[in-house]
């Protein structure tokens, strides 16, 4: 008999202690204070476009910032609206953790081009072909400028853009591209003192896969410094302009 009253005790407290915490679990994470936030900024190694300081410095002025506020309080969405309303954030994830901190996970918009348009323009063109505002802020990429509105950026100098991101000759050599009134492209290189002209967009394989070689096989043995004018708007030559003594 007390053995059978002992077993009911112990079956009463386990009962006791699952609805007790059950009723714990249930209701005190919403009132617990959250301990702190979790940032992760995709691609930070290759790209430092936004710091962990400037995410909490958004968050503390619009009165989002988590740390110490009730876990229930916390809006998750708006936090995520807030940040992806900054011109180098793609997609902001926002989510509570079992910890009781807020979990934020960035993914960074990489600015491939910047215009600098004669028509007052002036943006970036990101890795998308999407336009970016500069938010003052400088980044190391070649600059467009010239004669050019929107579609005309987006059409034909976003492949530009994205081949020489490919290939790592050409986004070191290339600073910057002139868009003249016809609609041809200029190209400045940052070694030598010369243009290329690659008149109209496309074909940029086979065009800087022939520069390359003459780069190689003539510039190098001639010198860099030549001539003012390369050309290889046409497909089976090159024609250069020799500078003026």
């Amino acid at each position: 008999m007390i053995k059978r009253i002992f077993i009911l005790c112990i079956l009463l407290l386990i009962a006791a202690y699952l609805v007790l915490s059950a009723t714990v679990l249930n209701s005190e994470p919403n009132q617990r204070a959250c301990k702190g936030m979790e940032l992760s900024i995709k691609d930070s190694i290759d790209y430092g476009f936004i710091t962990s300081d400037e995410i909490k410095s958004i968050l503390k002025r619009n009165k989002l910032f988590p740390e110490g506020k009730e876990l229930g309080s916390i809006n998750v969405r708006r936090i995520e609206e807030t940040l992806t309303k900054h011109p180098f954030i793609e997609k902001a994830e926002c989510y509570l953790t079992s910890g009781g901190k807020v979990a934020i996970e960035l993914y960074q918009r990489v600015p491939i081009i910047r215009i600098l348009s004669n028509n007052g323009d002036n943006y970036y063109l990101d890795s998308k072909g999407e336009i970016m505002t500069t938010l003052g802020q400088p980044v190391h990429v070649a600059v467009v400028t010239g004669f050019i509105d929107r579609k005309f950026a987006k059409e034909e100098l976003y492949p530009l853009a994205k081949f020489l991101q490919s290939n790592e000759f050409w986004k070191a050599q290339i600073e910057q591209i002139n868009v003249t009134p016809k609609l041809e492209l200029e190209l400045v290189p940052r070694v030598g003192k010369h243009i290329l002209f690659l008149g109209k967009g496309g074909d940029y394989n086979e065009k800087f896969s022939k520069l390359q070689t003459f780069y190689k096989e003539a510039l190098n043995q001639v010198g860099w410094n030549k001539y003012e004018r390369i050309s290889i708007e046409f497909s089976n030559q090159i024609i250069c302009t020799k500078k003026e003594n």
